[in-house]
């Protein structure tokens, strides 16, 4: 049984056979599945890679076959296969979220001083009035 938000055997059976063949000789590859999942699992959190659950093996591993596989286009088969043969039933529902956060600071706000104010060379104002032996505020 999958976990929740990993690949449901179904949807297993869909894309293992657009994946390439696994490792080469002398050397296999740690399990598609696994690795598909664990790069699921990190595009959802946004978790760093060194954060990867145990469970998808070594983040390395992970990161690596994402990239790998980003070059060789496997990730667009995937896509176009899950566009055009899911979308034709009605199995997908495409979500999108967009993010439009803007951070605004005002020009001024780019740096220091180079020097101290006037006010601050001089430690500083007083707003307290002066005070006069015959009594008067001011002067």
């Amino acid at each position: 049984m999958a976990k929740r938000d990993e690949l449901t055997d179904r949807a297993w059976e869909q894309i293992a056979p657009l994946l390439p063949e696994n490792g080469r000789p002398g050397k296999q590859w740690r399990d598609h599945r696994t690795v598909v999942n664990g790069i699921l699992w990190k595009l959802k959190t946004g978790a760093p890679w060194r954060d990867l659950p145990e469970r998808y093996g070594p983040w390395q591993t992970c990161h690596d076959r994402l990239s790998r596989w980003r070059r060789d286009g496997t990730w667009d088969r995937l896509l176009s296969h899950a566009q055009t043969e899911s979308h034709a039933v009605g199995e997908v529902e495409w979500t999108v979220s967009v993010d439009s956060t803007v951070v605004r600071a005002h020009q001024h706000a780019s740096g220091a001083r180079s020097e101290p104010s006037r006010e601050d060379a001089k430690g500083g104002s007083s707003t307290r009035p002066t005070r006069h032996s015959d009594g008067a505020e001011g002067g």
